[in-house]
Formats: structure tokens, C-alpha cells, sequence
């Protein structure tokens, strides 16, 4: 008898199979008993007939508790009712351990208890979902830029040097030097775009930003592109292209999850390149026009700006053309206009707000001295940047993508704390 897993059940219809499970759930109608099971790949119904299964079976299958671990054997039959398409007639059930008091109940929970058995919680069907989506996204990143001739480089998280300013840096003692954790890995890819021509970090980043929105962690994970020779224009088509790569990809290998989680897949369907772009004047404009009138030239947009703006839109939409006020030292000045630079924001739909920033970054070496010096940032510090503008600079471009941000459009989920495993808040660390 074949030992096999939830999600290759397909392979074996008609077939006895064991599988390795845990007890998701279960009901019981008489004289039939319905297990829930799971297996880390996916969900299946196992149906136990008392029948036709031993009585000492169809005990075991009333009694067992939830989330106990279990071998069950069975045959795969083919069922439309279900989600995956078959259940499993179950004829023999060997209990590996017997779990007690599961504290996760069928019930309602709040979200504090359920964050507090965080480690639990994973389990569910829905967090289950989340999971899957994430691990899809990140394989369909890793399969764009491989197919598009980028390299995969790692900076550090350790850094003595920050890209945007260190009000918002985790400090550390670094032996008997002052440093940081990471916030972006941008300046080493950078570096490295110099050496590789295209290259693309993905790793995890700190923020000590003390927020609570449905939108912040305190660590999350970017997608960080950086491409020699590539300007702003160039630069916009490759995120577009992206995007719509990893949200088409979890259409068409999540098709289970995002119903699992009520998707409206339609409105995903729609997202495939090219994007609208507003720019920042443009956009401020609009938001006049909507009612926001407390907004004037030079301030930086919130979440209700941002979703107001996305509105008016069915794709993400980028927001080009900041003010050079608003945006960190090392972005390109637009060549008809000093006081903003070339950079877009790429505001997803349905209020999930801002999942890439990305600008030109400056290679001019002059201009960028003169940058660090106004923004007061340490010379020393960024010596090494400064000195890739001083060998062989060339135009280039790259952005950050937030995984968590959007993990939470593509999957429809309200709140980032359900995108990463263990989610580290502004009053959490535990679990």
C-alpha cells in the first residue's frame, strides 16, 4: 500500500492509500462518521461506515480528539461536493497521538487569544490558505527573475549604514561599532547591480516604526530588484510585469485556497500589464476633488489618500512624480523639474495601499556628495556608495515589494499579521 500525501490523493483514484494526518475536525451522523483530515499539503474528507469498518474502527473514529495524529487507510474515491475533488472511504485508523484540550476550538476566538497560540493557529484551514499563497508567491519571484536574467544576491542584515535615515533602526552593538538592522538592502544591490548587471535580494527587514495599522510589522520580508542601465520607464514595466506574473500564478496553482478564503477572483483575473499611472500633482488633484481638501502640495499621502486614489482604478495603480521633499536622498531628480524625482509608488486596489516604491537612484557623483551632505548623513558611512558613482556609474533603477502587503491583497486577507508565520508587532513578540 502506497504511503502518499493529500495533495497527490489525485493520482490514486479508485486505489487503497495510507496517508498521515492530523484530525482537523470531525462530526458524526449514527451510524457514519465524517473526519476532517489534514496532512500539511491539504484538507480531505475521510467517511467512516460502521458498516463497513470493524466496530473497533468506528469507535475510534467517534472518540478521537481534535488535532491527534493518526495513519488512516482508505480508498480514494471521487466526490464533487468536495473542494478537491475526492474523499477518502476510510478502513482502518492507527492513532499516533492522542492530543487533549486542543485549546483552538471549532468556536469564535478573539484575535489576542488566537495571536497568543499563533503556533497553533497556523493550522486552521484559512491560515493554512494564507500560507500556501505566500509560498507561491515567492516561488513565481523566484521564477520571474530567473527567466528574466537576474541574479540572486543576499545583503547583509547587519548594516552600519542606513538607506533612508536611522529614525526608524533597530540599533546594535557591533562588537565596539554602532549598528543597525536592516531596513532595506537597496545600497548593496546596488553594489551589486554594478558587478551583475540585474540582480534581486529577497530577505527579511526591520522597521522600528511604532504603528498599528492593519498595514505595519515590525519584520517583514522584500523583494528588492536592482538593474544596471535600466531608467525609470524601464524600471516601471518590470514591476508591472511582475506583479501581474505572481498574482496570475496564484490563479492558476491556488485555485483551492483562494476559495477557501472567499476571493473574488475576478478582480484578480484583472491584473495583467500595463498599469494606469497618475502622477503626484495629478493625484492631488483628485483627491481635492473627492473631498480631500486638508491635502496640499508637498504632503505625503496616508492610507486613506491612498485608497481614495486606488478607487478610481480596477488594477494597482502607480503614483509617479513625488516631491523631492518627501523621498529618501538617493533618488534621480527629474530632468524638467528639480523639486521632484523619478520615482512611483504602486498602490494596489481594494485599500491594501502602497506594495512597491522604486525610483532611478541617482549616479551622478557630484549630486549624490551633495545629497548625503544636505540630509547630514555620516561620510564615512557611505564612502563605498559614493564610490560606486566614482567607477564606471551608470543609470540605473530598482524597487522594493512588500511580501506581506501583498500576500494580503492577492489573498483578500484584512490584516498583514495573517501573511507571515510568526508576525512581530509594536506589543508582540511572543510566540
Amino acid at each position: 500500500m502506497d504511503k502518499i500525501t493529500i495533495s497527490e490523493i489525485y493520482k490514486y483514484a479508485g486505489k487503497e492509500v495510507k496517508l498521515g494526518a492530523w484530525l482537523a475536525n470531525k462530526r458524526s451522523s449514527g451510524k457514519i462518521a465524517f473526519l476532517q483530515l489534514r496532512d500539511g499539503t491539504g484538507f480531505i474528507q475521510g467517511v467512516v461506515v460502521k458498516s463497513e469498518v470493524k466496530e473497533e474502527i468506528f469507535q475510534l473514529a467517534k472518540s478521537i480528539t481534535q488535532e491527534s495524529s493518526l495513519y488512516v487507510t482508505g480508498q480514494v474515491t471521487e466526490d464533487e461536493r468536495s473542494p478537491l475533488g475526492y474523499e477518502l472511504q476510510v478502513t482502518g485508523i492507527e492513532v499516533i497521538h492522542q492530543a487533549v484540550d486542543y485549546p483552538i476550538t471549532p468556536k469564535e476566538h478573539g484575535t489576542e487569544f488566537l495571536m497568543d497560540h499563533r503556533h497553533l493557529w497556523l493550522r486552521s484551514r484559512r491560515q493554512h490558505s494564507v500560507m500556501k499563497i505566500r509560498n507561491e508567491i515567492i516561488r513565481a519571484t523566484y521564477e520571474f527573475f530567473n527567466q528574466n536574467g537576474f541574479t540572486k544576491v543576499d545583503p547583509p542584515i547587519l548594516t552600519g549604514s542606513a538607506p533612508e535615515g536611522t529614525t526608524e533602526l533597530f540599533h546594535t552593538k557591533y562588537f565596539d561599532e554602532d549598528a543597525f538592522l536592516s531596513q532595506s538592502g537597496q545600497l548593496y544591490m546596488e553594489a551589486a547591480a554594478m558587478a551583475l548587471g540585474k540582480v534581486f535580494s529577497f530577505g527579511p527587514t526591520f522597521r522600528a516604526e511604532k504603528s498599528k495599522t492593519r498595514r505595519h510589522l515590525i519584520e517583514f520580508w522584500m523583494i528588492e530588484p536592482e538593474m544596471a542601465f535600466y531608467d525609470f520607464e524601464d524600471n516601471l514595466k518590470v514591476q508591472e510585469e511582475y506583479v501581474s506574473h505572481i498574482v496570475q500564478s496564484v490563479l492558476d496553482n491556488c485555485p483551492i485556497e483562494l476559495k477557501t478564503l472567499g476571493r473574488d477572483t475576478d478582480k484578480l483575473a484583472k491584473i495583467k500589464a500595463p498599469f494606469p499611472r497618475i502622477s503626484y500633482d495629478d493625484a492631488i488633484k483628485l483627491l481635492h476633488e473627492k473631498g480631500f481638501d486638508d491635502i496640499t502640495w508637498g504632503d505625503d499621502f496616508g492610507a486613506p489618500h491612498e485608497t481614495s486614489i486606488a478607487e478610481s482604478f480596477d488594477k494597482p495603480v502607480f503614483i509617479t512624480h513625488y516631491p523631492k521633499s518627501l523621498k529618501p536622498f538617493y533618488m534621480q531628480p527629474a530632468e524638467d523639474r528639480d523639486d521632484v524625482v523619478l520615482c512611483a509608488d504602486l498602490i494596489a486596489p481594494e485599500g491594501y495601499g502602497e506594495i512597491i516604491g522604486g525610483s532611478q537612484r541617482v549616479h551622478d557623483y557630484d549630486m549624490l556628495k551633495e545629497q548625503i551632505e544636505k540630509h547630514n548623513l555620516p561620510a564615512e558611512a557611505y564612502k563605498w556608495y559614493l564610490e560606486l558613482r566614482q567607477y564606471g556609474s551608470v543609470p540605473h533603477s530598482g524597487f522594493g515589494l512588500g511580501l506581506e502587503r501583498t500576500v494580503a491583497w492577492i489573498s483578500g486577507v484584512e490584516h498583514v499579521r495573517e501573511t507571515i508565520p510568526f508576525p512581530r508587532l509594536l506589543n508582540r513578540l511572543y510566540p
